[in-house]
């Protein structure tokens, strides 16, 4: 009986457990820091914090890290590999994921994403409902591709970048690291690391003269 742990109970955590279930995963626990106060996500237990896991990461088969913040879904995960758990990623299985790409570990593809041959996609990644990454695309460590979200082929993404829901990415573009795309925006051409940028066709964002 495989058994994984889940660091984070959150709602994205629920989305990730109700994918490991349908990827054949049978006994799943969860692990947040809001515990014991946090007992329960949803239909899951949580059971422990990060502390608990990192004692006990050897008795699960998978640990997946189910944080929505980049920087710190990052970060845990590369606590994790430092005490050798046996990070895992899940492919739901109502997405399609091309056998020429590759797919780092504790990455997550929710229902209806699609990955094009020869994409690379970067540890800790989050390819969320429906989104698509097009062939010869490259993502980088915790990068976070939100719904309906469209790359085109060659993209690159940065270390810790997010792509906010609905956005698209004209082929070959570069987005740096840590870099935010807002809703809906459309990106034609590269960004530079640690800028947030929205819009059609998206420019960056320049809070000062935001309304």
């Amino acid at each position: 009986m495989r058994k994984l742990a889940i660091l984070g109970a959150s709602g994205h955590g629920k989305v990730v457990a109700d994918t490991a279930e349908c990827c054949g995963w049978k006994t799943i626990e969860f692990f947040d820091d809001a515990w014991p106060e946090l007992q329960h996500n949803g239909a899951w237990s949580v059971v422990g914090n990060t502390e608990a896991l990192l004692e006990r990461s050897k008795q699960f088969d998978g640990v997946l890290v189910a944080i929505g913040n980049n920087r710190i879904r990052h970060a845990k995960l590369l606590e994790l590999q430092a005490a050798d758990a046996c990070l895992c990623s899940l492919v739901h299985p109502a997405a399609t994921v091309s056998r020429y790409a590759v797919l780092e570990d504790g990455s997550v593809v929710f229902a209806g994403a699609v990955v094009s041959a020869d994409s690379r996609i970067g540890l800790g990644a989050i390819l969320n409902t429906g989104c698509s990454i097009d062939h010869d695309c490259e993502l980088g460590a915790a990068v976070h591709v939100s719904p309906g979200a469209r790359l085109a082929g060659g993209v690159t993404v940065g270390n810790l970048s997010w792509i906010g829901i609905g956005a698209s990415v004209r082929q070959l573009v570069r987005i740096g690291a840590g870099v935010m795309v807002g809703a809906g925006a459309a990106v034609t051409a590269d960004v530079a690391d640690n800028l947030t940028v929205v819009g059609v066709p998206a420019r960056v964002f320049d809070k000062g003269n935001a309304s």
